[in-house]
């Protein structure tokens, strides 16, 4: 049986925002996309552990707040230096008008 977490209410996300979540020791960056969908990644950037919910989201991409190093959110991958490593990502729902993610 998943292991599903409760973010926030979904009415608390925009479209094209990201949201931190700290759980059992871990930080992550929950995404809401352009089209309603949610996405969960690591909270900290592969380059030199920035949070990323303090960076800028445009479309589905989430750009690091110190270096301007980009991923794409829905799959982790790095896409601008200087981040070169993916990002973990998990899955991310909402369900009965709550943001959740799977860990």
């Amino acid at each position: 049986m998943p292991d599903w977490i409760t973010v926030c209410p979904a009415a608390e996300m925009d479209a094209e925002s990201v949201r931190r979540l700290d759980h059992a020791g871990r930080s992550y960056a929950v995404y809401r996309g352009p089209a309603d969908d949610y996405y969960c990644t690591d909270g900290h950037c592969t380059h030199e552990a920035v949070h990323l919910a303090d960076g800028l989201v445009m479309d589905y991409a989430i750009e690091c707040p110190k270096h301007g190093g980009e991923f794409d959110y829905r799959s982790g991958e790095a896409t601008r230096m200087p981040a070169c490593r993916n990002l973990r990502t998990w899955p991310a729902r909402c369900a009965d008008g709550l943001v959740q993610i799977e860990v």
